[in-house]
C-alpha cells in the first residue's frame, strides 16, 4: 500500500480528474446548462485539497478581529473594545484577486498564572505552526512591546514567511508610527487601518505573495516515507501505554497522574513489515479556552499534531462512559479531514453488563462515525494490539479511494430514479451529475436543478459507503445548484 502514498489527485490541474475525464464531464456540465467557469470553480474547491493557511496573530486587542472581518468581508470574528474576547481559534474562507485561502482568527487570552506572555506565546507558536503564512498585527500607536518581542522570537524559529501589519494606522500622522516597528526585524511593516480598510489591499496583496498557490501538504518525510498515526484521546486513557506495547519497549514516560506526556512524541515503529510514524500526544482536557499553563498548551500541541497526522487513532477507555471531551476529540479529527480509527482501551477490565451499555453507548453518542474501523484493546496487556495495523490500513485506503465519474454517475442515476428527493414548495430537486474532486478525504461535487436538503445529502452521503466502502473516512459532499436560465442548446 506505500506505493499509492502520494497518489493524490492534487497534483491534477482538475483536482482529481484526468484531463481525458475532465473534457467528458466538462461536456457533460454544458449539455446540462452550467456556466463553465462555475463547474471549473466547483471542481477546483473541492479538489484542491486543503487551502493554504493565514494566521492572525498577534497580542491581545491589537486589532486582529477586525482585521480578520475586513479580510474576509463580512463581520463574524467577535470584535470588542476589551482585551481577551476572541478565545477560541475560529477559522474563515476568504478571496483575494481570485485566489482562495484561509484565515485563523486567533485570540488573546486574559492572565493566567504564567502571564499574559506566556499564553498568547503559546496560542501563536500553534498557530504558527499549523499555517503557511503568518501575519504579524501590531498597534502602531503603542508601539513593540516585550510581548511582540516574544511572538517576533517565535516567528524567527518557524522560518515562516510573515506580513508584519502596522494596525490603527488612520491618517498620514501615523506613518511614522509603523515606520518605526522595522526595528522588529520582519521586513517592511504596512501601514493599516483594519477599521476603515486603509491600506488592507496593499497588505492582502502581499500575503498573496507570502501564500504558496497550493499548500505543501506532503505527508511523511519523503516520497515514500512513513505514514503518520497520530494517537489522541482524554488524559489517562492509555496513550503512552499503547505506544510502548506496539513498540515493544519504554518508548514513553507513563504514570498513573494524568497529563504525563506535554509534547507530541514521534516514534518510527516498525509493524507488520511497515514503518509507521507514531505521535503520542499530550490528552485534552477541556476546552482550550478554559486550560492554563501546560495543560492549555499540550491541547494546542495535540491539535497541531492532528493537522499533520494522516490516521487519527482515537482512544476511549471502555471502563468509563463515553463522554463530552471523548466527542470533541474525535470531531477534531473528523474536521480535520484525517482517516480515523476508534481503538477501545481497557477492554480486559469489562464485565458483561459494563459491555452491554458500552455498546448502547457507542450506538447512540457516536452514531455520527459509524464508518470508522473499530478495535477493543488491551495496552496493558496487549489484546488484540495486532488488529490496530489493518484497522489503519482500512482507514488509509478508504481515505485515499477516488471513484471513476463515469461509474459515479451510473451510481447516482440509480439514486435519483429509486430515491427521488421530497418535493418541497411544489418543486422536486434532483441530482443531475457528479464527480469526485479530490481525495484525502474524498471530495465529491454534485450538481443539481435545485437545493438538496441536508437530510438528502445525509442519505447520498450513506448510500455511497455502502456501494463503495469508504471505511474510515469522512466524507465531503458539496453542492452546486444550475442558475435558472434555461438549458443551452
Amino acid at each position: 500500500m506505500n506505493d499509492q502514498i502520494h497518489s493524490d489527485g492534487s497534483d491534477h490541474e482538475h483536482g482529481a480528474l484526468g484531463d481525458a475525464e475532465y473534457a467528458e464531464f466538462m461536456e457533460l456540465a454544458a449539455q446540462e446548462g452550467f456556466d463553465v467557469e462555475d463547474v471549473e470553480g466547483a471542481i477546483d474547491e473541492a479538489g484542491h485539497g486543503p487551502l493554504p493557511v493565514l494566521a492572525v496573530v498577534g497580542r491581545p486587542n491589537v486589532g486582529k478581529s477586525t482585521l480578520v472581518n475586513r479580510i474576509i468581508g463580512r463581520r463574524e470574528a467577535v470584535v470588542e473594545d476589551k482585551p481577551g474576547v476572541t478565545r477560541d481559534r475560529v477559522t474563515y474562507e476568504a478571496e483575494w484577486a481570485g485566489r482562495r485561502f484561509k484565515v485563523v482568527d486567533t485570540g488573546g487570552w486574559e492572565q493566567d498564572v504564567l502571564g499574559i506572555d506566556a499564553s498568547v506565546a503559546a496560542q501563536a507558536e500553534y498557530a504558527i505552526e499549523a499555517a503557511d503564512a503568518v501575519v504579524f498585527v501590531v498597534d502602531s500607536t503603542v508601539g513593540a512591546t516585550d510581548t511582540d518581542e516574544a511572538v517576533v522570537k517565535l516567528l524567527r524559529r518557524a522560518a515562516k514567511p510573515v506580513v508584519l501589519c502596522a494596525n490603527k494606522v488612520d491618517g498620514q500622522s501615523g506613518e511614522a508610527d509603523a515606520t518605526a516597528l522595522w526595528s522588529l526585524g520582519l521586513g517592511e511593516p504596512h501601514p493599516v487601518s483594519s477599521l476603515h480598510g486603509r491600506g488592507t489591499g496593499d497588505l492582502l496583496d502581499a500575503v498573496l505573495e507570502a501564500l504558496p498557490e497550493a499548500p505543501a501538504q506532503r505527508f511523511g518525510t519523503a516520497l515514500g516515507g512513513p505514514r503518520r498515526i497520530a494517537l489522541i484521546g482524554r488524559p489517562n486513557v492509555g496513550k503512552s501505554s499503547l505506544l510502548n506495547k506496539v513498540a515493544n519497549e519504554d518508548r514513553v514516560v507513563v504514570n498513573e497522574m494524568a497529563g504525563t506526556t506535554r509534547d507530541p512524541v514521534d516514534e518510527l515503529i516498525q509493524l507488520g513489515g511497515i514503518t509507521w510514524k507514531f505521535i503520542d500526544t499530550a490528552g485534552i482536557r477541556r476546552r482550550v479556552h478554559l486550560q492554563e499553563g501546560a495543560d492549555y498548551y499540550a491541547s494546542l500541541r495535540t491539535a497541531a499534531a492532528v493537522e499533520k497526522a494522516e490516521v487519527a487513532v482515537v482512544l476511549i477507555d471502555a471502563s468509563e462512559s463515553i463522554s463530552v471531551q471523548d466527542q470533541r476529540i474525535i470531531t477534531m479529527a473528523v474536521e480535520a479531514g484525517r482517516a480515523l480509527v476508534v481503538a477501545y482501551n481497557k477492554w480486559d477490565t469489562l464485565d458483561e453488563e459494563r459491555r452491554y451499555y458500552l455498546e448502547r453507548e457507542i450506538e447512540t453518542e457516536l452514531a455520527q462515525i459509524a464508518w470508522a474501523p473499530r478495535v477493543n484493546v488491551s495496552a496493558l496487556t496487549g489484546r488484540h494490539m495486532e488488529k490496530l495495523v489493518p484497522a489503519i490500513e482500512t482507514a488509509i485506503e478508504g481515505w485515499e479511494t477516488r471513484i471513476p465519474t463515469g461509474r459515479l454517475n451510473a451510481f447516482l442515476g440509480e439514486i435519483v430514479a429509486s430515491h427521488p428527493h421530497p418535493v418541497r414548495g411544489g418543486k422536486q430537486p434532483r441530482i443531475l451529475f457528479g464527480t469526485q474532486a479530490g481525495t484525502k478525504p474524498p471530495r465529491f461535487v454534485l450538481f443539481s436543478s435545485g437545493f438538496l436538503e441536508h437530510g438528502y445529502r445525509r442519505f447520498v452521503e450513506r448510500r455511497l459507503r455502502e456501494e463503495f466502502g469508504f471505511e474510515g473516512t469522512p466524507i465531503h459532499i458539496s453542492v452546486r445548484v444550475r442558475e435558472k436560465r434555461g438549458r443551452k442548446k
